[in-house]
């Protein structure tokens, strides 16, 4: 689980194993879990986070979606889209 951010109590990642599918990352905190897709940004799935901290990731996905897009293709190359 190659880690690409932290940000306060946050940790954005990806899996290795999940080649196959968009581009994504996925935040944690505490026991809290969400999946945002990368192109375009949007929210793929949530377990356990409120929408007004949903809102606050979706808008640091949003700024750190450069990075995040440029970490995914280096793991698994920009023709595993």
């Amino acid at each position: 689980m190659p880690t690409v951010l932290r940000l306060e109590a946050y940790r954005f990642y990806f899996y290795s194993h999940e080649p196959n599918e968009p581009p994504h990352i996925h935040v944690d905190r505490d026991r809290q879990s969400a999946k945002f897709w990368l192109e375009p940004v949007a929210l793929a799935k949530n377990i356990g986070f409120s929408a007004k901290e949903l809102k606050r990731l979706q808008t640091i996905v949003v700024e750190n979606q450069t990075l995040f897009l440029e970490v995914w293709n280096e793991y698994f190359g920009s023709s595993n889209r």
